[in-house]
């Protein structure tokens, strides 16, 4: 798995059966060739849990820092 933006290619010379990304190019799904299933299930949707785990992770590390979770939802896409 990697979240951001990643080469296939790495994934499928190490013999990957399946590539978990957030940010896969086009023409990335072609380098595949067949030969693993892409699965590009997005950016914010990858990341949205993952500041609550930092977040949970600094606190319990580092109890006397001041740590602040935003509420901010900053998705620019829209699904209809």
């Amino acid at each position: 798995m990697c979240c951001g933006a990643s080469a296939s290619a790495a994934a499928r010379n190490a013999g990957a059966d399946i590539f978990v990304t957030a940010d896969i190019k086009y023409h990335q799904f072609y380098e595949a060739e067949n030969s693993m299933v892409i699965a590009d299930i997005g950016h914010f949707e990858t990341e949205q849990f993952t500041k609550n785990l930092l977040v949970d992770f600094l606190k319990e590390k580092i109890p006397n820092f001041a740590v602040t979770l935003s509420e901010s939802i900053t998705n620019p896409i829209k699904y209809f």
